[in-house]
């Protein structure tokens, strides 16, 4: 059989082992299922960069693994990398991470397990070398790995900051399992467990508890088409993964877009940048960077009803723009119109429902043919290759109007008042919409592209048109942007700056020098 997968040009080859993390059978809109198909197969670039690490770590779960590792006796085998310094803020998420672990596992003296170095691996050589032309296919574990004295018993701890609502999917289940059951090293299991715990707040959800015949069966039935579809996959997903893949110099999917920012890189680490990071960081640099590792968020602040109205809102016009037959909003909005996942209080339901009338007047879907003139919410990502910064956007809405791409922002407020202040300052996001714009990355033609601004008021919608082409828009785009990126651009070590901004930090719980906790205490 002849393998019909086909790398990018500019990587080759360099083993025939294919070697896949069990992580990666999560999937999520955030993963770039190529990416992770040329890793597994392990493809390289033939002129591979060379990149300057951060100084900080940047991995939130790794200074807890590594303080598990450390109670062991033993070390794993090889060189450990000296560890990076933290962050004051992960030093205090570390710290609380460990202490929920003990508390949600303390010691049983009846079933006691022991944590084991290395994790165990699956290992398995076809009969020949197949499709994939491989000698060998890996299965790895990420997590804390236990066993019963005698090994009948095996058992995975899955680390995660919170646990989400869904569980992990079947196929990423699946193959855990099988890893457990046949991975070395150590003789095979009777019985194996896999859980999933959240350092937040010591929650626990068994994913699987079964015997060693009944981890093969599930995997036979989910995982290894889960396995194919991860190997066999060639969609390129360009996002925040870009900024540490190595096939970036060589993807096709990714559009560069060189001075975009306005700042030039000299020996910088590659990082990602959104208008929602410049604006954090602007607020407290200690902020963006721990939004950026993902902390757990203080839910009084992150789920604002005011700021909940404004997501749900956003979330029923993706539906209805994205789905079902392309026809403009109308004034008849459901009388539950609030999406699943949201729990609003019947004033924010109320104020969201008229809202959403009003937008029925200013509707874009007035201006499209067919879907294909649509995309809700899509993932702008590019480039920029001066600064060395993937730069991510996303719109609310791109529309095209003839053969010209509309960007379309929407906002909500509860106040009919109008603000005097400029646009692009009050709304970043709209400043760099208006450099993509002008640049011509969103394609099409220029002769009816623009940035949008629709405001939903209690009394109306105002839409506001920005022609991106006019020098003073454009100036005053380059000016904001380049003030947002600039410090940031050059900073390594994230100092927290007290102020106001701690009372609605929704991270203010992970720094020893917020306000907020000052005032608490």
């Amino acid at each position: 059989m002849v393998d019909s997968w086909l790398p990018p040009d500019g990587v080759h080859r360099v083993s025939d082992t294919i070697t896949v993390s069990v992580g990666k059978f999560k999937g999520g809109e955030f993963r770039c299922p190529a990416a992770d198909a040329l890793k597994a197969r392990s493809y390289r670039p033939s002129q591979p960069a060379t990149r300057s690490r951060e100084p900080l770590e940047h991995f939130a779960l790794g200074p807890f693994m590594a303080a598990c590792d450390a109670r062991l006796d033993r070390g794993l085998d090889g060189e450990k990398r000296p560890a990076a310094p933290l962050h004051d803020g992960l030093r205090q998420w570390t710290e609380h991470a460990l202490t929920t672990y003990d508390n949600a596992f303390p010691a049983d003296p009846d079933q006691p397990l022991v944590e084991i170095m290395p994790p165990w691996i699956y290992r398995h050589r076809p009969l020949g070398r197949g499709s994939r032309a491989a000698q060998e296919y890996r299965l790895t574990v990420w997590g804390r790995c236990l066993r019963s004295a005698e090994g009948r018993v095996r058992e995975l701890r899955l680390p995660v900051n919170r646990l989400n609502r869904q569980a992990p999917p079947d196929g990423f289940v699946a193959a855990a399992a099988l890893v457990l059951a046949e991975g070395t090293p150590g003789p095979p299991p009777e019985r194996v467990r896999i859980i999933e715990f959240a350092l937040l707040d010591g929650q626990v959800r068994l994913l699987f508890d079964g015997t060693r015949t009944e981890a093969l069966a599930r995997y036979r039935e989910h995982g290894s088409s889960a396995l194919a579809d991860i190997l066999d996959s060639q969609e390129y997903r360009p996002g925040a993964s870009c900024a540490e893949c190595p096939y970036a110099s060589v993807c096709p999917a990714l559009r560069k877009s060189p001075g975009l920012l306005g700042v030039e890189t000299h020996g910088r680490t590659r990082r990602t940048w959104s208008v929602t990071n410049g604006r954090n960081y602007r607020a407290c640099p200690a902020r963006d960077h721990l939004r950026r590792l993902h902390l757990p968020t203080e839910d009084a602040v992150e789920r604002d009803p005011t700021a909940e109205r404004g997501r749900a809102l956003h979330a029923y016009l993706a539906q209805r723009h994205s789905h079902g037959p392309l026809r403009p909003c109308t004034g008849d909005v459901p009388e539950h119109w609030v999406p699943d996942g949201f729990d609003l209080p019947e004033d924010e339901r109320v104020l969201g429902a008229r809202l959403l009338r009003h937008h029925a007047t200013v509707c874009p879907l007035r201006c499209v043919q067919d879907a294909t003139d649509v995309r809700t919410e899509p993932r702008v990502v590019r480039h920029d290759t001066t600064a060395d910064v993937m730069v991510i956007a996303a719109p609310d809405l791109l529309y095209r109007d003839g053969d010209s791409w509309v960007w379309r922002e929407t906002k909500t407020s509860a106040a009919n008042r109008r603000s005097s202040r400029s646009l692009l300052a009050t709304y970043p996001q709209l400043a760099l919409a208006v450099l993509l714009t002008a640049r011509g990355d969103l394609g099409g033609g220029t002769a009816r592209a623009r940035v949008e601004l629709e405001v939903l008021r209690p009394g109306g919608a105002d839409l506001e048109i920005i022609d991106p082409f006019a020098l003073v828009r454009r100036t005053e785009a380059e000016r904001i942007i380049r003030g947002l990126v600039t410090d940031w651009h050059t900073d390594d070590w994230y100092t927290a700056t007290p102020g106001r901004a701690c009372a609605r930090c929704e991270v203010a719980r992970w720094c020893s020098v917020s306000l907020a906790n000052e005032a608490a205490a």
